[in-house]
């Protein structure tokens, strides 16, 4: 027993030591927690809004449910441009043997809220229909065929949410790759030396991040055109845009995972610790990457995921995959990656002054 002891004695001392362990430990399940709880317990209900034109029969809009958000207008829009500018879901026009419905299709999963929604107007509006006919003709009681015609803004009736998903997967699997690989082993080449050795030489601390950063980035631009290749021509994905725009964003974004990767390997000496930081750096992406539909959360909550590359990463892939949008509508999100790529190249060549012994 007690050399048993002895041993629970030790490893908690090692702990107590390594207190940038214990604060890991202790502080990353509570903020992953905590954004879990803000994101997931406002996202229960579907934020709908629907275009109309304002002649719609006002039956069918008092049928819908009352958090579903009507928008009319007076003259006929473009959807193009309508569904995307106007943050509509749909586009429904109804006249004497048509019904017309446009639906926007980003997120699949909320187009099938949009049907069974609109699918309560439809029968709010025949129900009504229905007594006016069975009032004036009680023997010849008949509703009249109305056709109804679906089109769709973005993908098909066959599109899922996999769909919806799958551009920022490529994005967050590149970005968690990149990051863990280069940050563990630019952590190696401090613990074996080689980095002193290379900092006691007239080598500057600039040359040696873009050296490393030129390295890895070699192979870090293999590994994405190898991902969305692959992604793209072996298991069928759509793509509605230019692969050359998807290829660029993984490559800007892999190249700010390198970045960010080097500059937290500074903060660790083991591929333990390295490992900690997995929580902190990486789960919270998931959350703002628009995996998870986040139109109902808090703004100040909305707001932090524009502290993270793969926020912007996953706009532009989705503006280009889902959409089939170019550079027009994604350069503020190519832009927003090169600023993170700048700072934390020079973040890290700051970072290394502390290693410098001459």
């Amino acid at each position: 027993m007690t050399r048993l002891s002895a041993i629970i004695v030790k490893i908690i001392r090692e702990l107590l030591r390594d207190i940038r362990t214990l604060v890991l430990m202790m502080l990353a399940p509570l903020v992953v927690i905590t954004l879990m709880y803000f994101i997931f317990d406002v996202n229960n209900e579907a934020d709908i809004r629907l275009g109309v034109p304002d002649t719609i029969d006002q039956t069918f809009v008092e049928g819908l449910p009352d958090d579903v958000e009507v928008v009319p207008y007076e003259l006929a829009p473009t959807m193009s441009t309508l569904l995307d500018n106007d943050q509509l879901d749909a586009f429904v026009n109804i006249t004497d043997e048509k019904i017309d419905v446009t639906y926007k299709n980003e997120d699949p999963s909320k187009t099938g809220a949009v049907k069974q929604v609109i699918r309560a107007g439809l029968e709010e509006m025949k129900d009504e229909q229905l007594k006016g006919i069975l009032g004036a003709l009680p023997e010849e009681a008949e509703l009249p065929v109305m056709s109804m015609e679906e089109t769709y803004l973005y993908g098909s009736e066959d599109s899922t949410f996999f769909d919806k998903m799958f551009p920022i997967l490529i994005g967050f699997f590149v970005f968690f790759f990149v990051f863990l690989i280069s940050g563990i082993a630019l952590l190696r080449e401090r613990t074996m030396g080689t980095m002193e050795r290379m900092l006691a030489t007239s080598v500057r601390r600039s040359e040696i991040i873009i050296g490393y950063l030129s390295g890895f980035g070699i192979f870090a631009m293999l590994q994405t055109i190898i991902i969305v290749l692959y992604s793209i021509y072996l298991l069928d994905m759509n793509i509605a845009g230019n692969i050359g725009w998807v290829l660029a964003i993984n490559i800007l974004l892999a190249l700010s995972a390198l970045a960010i990767g080097m500059f937290i390997s500074t903060f660790a000496n083991t591929e333990f610790q390295m490992m900690q930081f997995i929580p902190l750096i990486i789960v919270p992406q998931i959350f703002f990457s628009g995996i998870i539909p986040l139109d109902n959360i808090a703004d100040w909550i909305s707001v932090i995921g524009y502290a993270f590359p793969l926020r912007y990463a996953g706009d532009a892939l989705t503006e280009v995959m889902i959409k089939g949008n170019g550079f027009m509508y994604i350069w503020e999100d190519l832009l927003a990656l090169a600023v993170f790529i700048a700072v934390f190249v020079l973040l890290d060549i700051l970072g290394l002054k502390k290693y410098r012994r001459v």
